[in-house]
C-alpha cells in the first residue's frame, strides 16, 4: 500500500483496508455485532424501532428523536453506507444522532436489505419504501409537511438518490433536499480516482469493483440508473443537494461528476470538497476536520428544511 498524505488526525485507520469477499462477510457482520453503539441519552436524542412492510419483506428502521423540541419537526430518512453489504457501523449511529439533536429533526435510520444475498432493486426499492412510509405518516409521527429529507453516506448517498429518482418518476411528493457523503454514483467505474485509488484505506476502487459484482451482478434493461446513477436520462427536478467528497477516496471523481450533472439540469448544489481525507474519515469525530463538515451538513439540512417543499410539487401517495 501506498502512503498517502492524510492527515494526522485520521492515521490510525491510514493502512485500514476492510477485507470484504463472499467468505469473510459474515464474519464481518458478526464482529460488527460485537461493537458498542453510541449512547442515545449522551447524544441527546430517543430512538424506538419500527418495523415498515416491503411486500413480503419487513425492513427495520429506528426513529431517531431530539429529546428537547417542540413538534413537530423536520425529518431526514437516512441510509448508512458499507458497500452495500455491510451494517450499520456505530459511527454511522453517531452521525444520526448528531443531525437529530442539532438540526433538529427526526432521523429515520433505515437497515436495508444487504448485498450479496439481496441485490439489486431491493435495497433501493426498501429506501424508497421507508420514504413512502414516512410521507404517509407524517401526522402520527408529528413531522411538517415538505420537510423531509433524504441522504446517506457511500452505498447510503447512492440509495438516497434512487429514492429522489423514484419518487420524482413515480410522481410522489419528492424530498426537499439530498445529503450525500461521499457518495457512490457510478458503476462504470472509469474516473480518474477510480484508476488511481486503488489502494487508499477505508475504501479504494478494488474493493469498489467487488461491490458492484455484489449489488449489480448485470445491469437491468428497466431503469439502470436507480443503481448506476449518472445513467439517468435527466435529472431535472431533483430536489437540492449537498455532495461531499474526499480527497484520497476512489469515489472522489463520482461525486464531482455527479454534482456537475445536477448543476447542467439546473438544480441548486453545495459542493464540499474535503482535504486530508480518506473515504469514512468521518469515523474520527473529534477532528477539527470531520466537526467543520459535519456543521456543514447541518447548516445545509437547516436552510432547505427552512424552505421545505411547496405545494406545487406532485404528491400523489
Amino acid at each position: 500500500m501506498r502512503r498517502y498524505p492524510i492527515h494526522d488526525d485520521f492515521k490510525r485507520y491510514a493502512r485500514l483496508v476492510p477485507p470484504i469477499t463472499r467468505q469473510t462477510l459474515p464474519l464481518l457482520r458478526a464482529a460488527q455485532h460485537l461493537l458498542p453503539l453510541p449512547s442515545p441519552k449522551k447524544a441527546g436524542v430517543s430512538l424506538r424501532r419500527v418495523m415498515i412492510r416491503q411486500g413480503v419483506h419487513s425492513i427495520e428502521a429506528q426513529l431517531i428523536e431530539p429529546m428537547k423540541h417542540s413538534d413537530p419537526l423536520p425529518a431526514l430518512v437516512y441510509f448508512h453506507g458499507g458497500g452495500f453489504v455491510l451494517e450499520a457501523a456505530p459511527y454511522h449511529y453517531a452521525m444520526a444522532m448528531t443531525y437529530a439533536a442539532h438540526t433538529p429533526c427526526k432521523v429515520l435510520f433505515v437497515h436495508y436489505h444487504l448485498a450479496p444475498q439481496h441485490p439489486f432493486p431491493l435495497p433501493a426499492e426498501e429506501c424508497f419504501a421507508a420514504y413512502l412510509w414516512t410521507l404517509r405518516h407524517v401526522k402520527t409521527l408529528e413531522i411538517r409537511e415538505g420537510t423531509i429529507a433524504v441522504g446517506g453516506d457511500s452505498a447510503g448517498g447512492n440509495l438516497a438518490v434512487a429514492t429522489a429518482l423514484m419518487a420524482r418518476d413515480r410522481s410522489i411528493l419528492p424530498p426537499c433536499a439530498q445529503l450525500l457523503v461521499y457518495p457512490v454514483i457510478d458503476h462504470r467505474m472509469q474516473s480518474a480516482s477510480m484508476r488511481r485509488f486503488t489502494d487508499t484505506p477505508m475504501w479504494n476502487s478494488l474493493l469498489s469493483r467487488k461491490m458492484w459484482q455484489f449489488y449489480l451482478p448485470s445491469l437491468p434493461a428497466e431503469h439502470p440508473e436507480y443503481a448506476s446513477l449518472l445513467l439517468a436520462p435527466s435529472l431535472h427536478d431533483l430536489p437540492p443537494a449537498y455532495v461531499e467528497s474526499a480527497q484520497f477516496d476512489c469515489l472522489h471523481d463520482e461525486g464531482i461528476a455527479y454534482a456537475q450533472a445536477l448543476r447542467a439540469a439546473g438544480v441548486a448544489v453545495t459542493m464540499h470538497e474535503t482535504k486530508g481525507t480518506m473515504h469514512g474519515y468521518d469515523i474520527v469525530p473529534n477532528s477539527s476536520i470531520t466537526q467543520d463538515s459535519i456543521q456543514k451538513r447541518i447548516a445545509f439540512l437547516k436552510e432547505h428544511f427552512a424552505n421545505g417543499r411547496t405545494c406545487a410539487s406532485p404528491a400523489v401517495l
